[in-house]
């Protein structure tokens, strides 16, 4: 595997061990209020067992950079370079993903294990060579990776513990608050030529390749919601008969809706004249100012056009998003509510929420940037390979760790994904 320029997070050795140590031992922390049992499932192929990630985001240490710089490296277990290999064909035989749920053993306790003794080897490696100009990039890397496994952790034992008929919930604290409501205003851009892609200058110094090469790209002049949109405006829709309605839909949109006779979002549950809906801290009446999550692409886009709006582009999000005074903060993982959260405080000059909470689907299509090449060898199949029959999400989510979403961060899913946190902010030609 030829070495790849992704920039670290830091090549001296203390920091790069450091964040080593924090993230790995985030990772393990989001199991605390799991039983092994609940480690062990997987509710849809889309989804992996909590066990299995936490397999896999060691499988990587020990795959890329371990089996590369070690000396004398030997694999912890043979039989774990095919079980906990996701989508990298060039490393090898993979295990079929929708049947990681099958895989009883090893078992959770055996898993700790593996990122015990993979740990203790990275560390040493760390302390050894971590200032290498290849080996700290990987590292950085790999921690990137692995929080974005801490997200789907949550997303994915969230839509394991729904199908749970005991209404199982993940935490047991529920966020929500009175608020006033927060009335949907209007944002205006002139648009013109405008940067897009990643800037290491307000971004940071690490980015995906997906986020490159930065470049030049036009917008004409676009309007942007100043916040997401709501559970009580998607429930507008619904009662306008939104998923009743063909002309409000894609194609393959209302395919979609036909297909399973939806008439309401994942996790929605309706109880006599009122919406109940699940979340990790259990089932819950909906609150109608808290931004609406786990939207399909379809959903988004039949709610927009039911608006008299539509979605933004990627180039006007991350325009909008580089316009704001405020750097990313938002409700990210770190605030333990694991739900997106009302906006409590008055709208000032400024779009409000667009990091953390939900992310929030665009109408671009996941495709390269200009001049884009990926990355040679196995890692280079981290995103390229994913370009076809995806859509751009921004922004972050309840669900994401603090620090890991920036202005250019491009997430992306098929058009009828739900289980991610997944929301819409709407935008309207100027």
């Amino acid at each position: 595997m030829n070495a790849t320029p992704w920039p670290g997070v830091a090549a001296r050795p203390t920091l790069l061990s450091a964040s080593y140590a924090a993230v790995r031992e985030a990772s393990v922390a989001l199991t605390t209020p799991l039983t092994p049992e609940d480690c062990q499932l997987q509710s849809m192929p889309d989804a992996s067992p909590t066990k299995w990630h936490l397999a896999h985001i060691t499988w990587f240490f020990e795959t890329f950079i371990l089996e590369r710089f070690e000396p004398g490296f030997r694999p912890f277990d043979p039989a774990y370079r095919v079980l906990f290999n996701s989508y990298y064909q060039g490393v090898g035989e993979r295990y079929p993903r929708p049947r990681r749920g099958l895989v009883s053993r090893p078992t959770l306790a055996d898993v700790k294990r593996y990122r015990t003794a993979v740990d203790a080897r990275m560390q040493a490696l760390i302390a050894a060579r971590g200032d290498d100009a290849e080996i700290a990039p990987l590292v950085s890397l790999g921690l990137q990776h692995e929080q974005q496994h801490q997200e789907l952790i949550l997303t994915d034992i969230k839509h394991a513990l729904a199908a749970n008929p005991l209404a199982a919930a993940y935490a047991k604290r529920w966020p929500m608050a009175a608020v006033q409501p927060q009335p949907l205003r209007w944002f205006g851009h002139e648009g013109g030529l405008v940067e897009l892609g990643h800037d290491p200058a307000r971004d940071g110094a690490f980015c995906f390749d997906n986020e490159t090469p930065r470049h030049a790209a036009f917008a004409a002049p676009f309007e942007i919601a100043s916040r997401p949109a709501t559970y009580g405006d998607f429930l507008a829709f619904i009662d306008d008969a939104g998923y009743a309605r063909p002309e409000l839909w894609l194609s393959m949109g209302w395919d979609w809706v036909q297909s399973d006779r939806r008439d309401a979002p994942m996790y929605w549950i309706r109880d006599g004249e009122r919406w109940l809906n699940h979340t990790l801290q259990g089932t819950v009446e909906i609150d109608p100012h808290t931004p609406i999550c786990h939207l399909s692409y379809f959903e988004a886009d039949a709610f927009a056009r039911w608006a008299g709006a539509r979605l933004p582009t990627e180039l006007e999000w991350e325009h909008a998003a580089r316009a704001l005074r405020s750097s990313t903060v938002g409700n990210f993982a770190d605030r333990s509510a694991f739900h997106p959260l009302p906006q409590t405080a008055p709208v000032g000059d400024e779009p409000v929420q667009m990091f953390g909470d939900v992310w929030e689907w665009t109408q671009s299509a996941y495709l390269a940037y200009p001049g884009y090449r990926p990355l040679a060898g196995a890692v280079g199949e981290y995103n390229g390979k994913f370009m076809c029959n995806q859509f751009v999400l921004r922004g972050g989510s309840c669900a994401t760790p603090a620090g890991h979403v920036r202005a250019s961060y491009r997430n992306f899913f098929p058009p009828d994904a739900q289980w991610q946190f997944s929301g819409v902010r709407l935008a309207r030609d100027a």
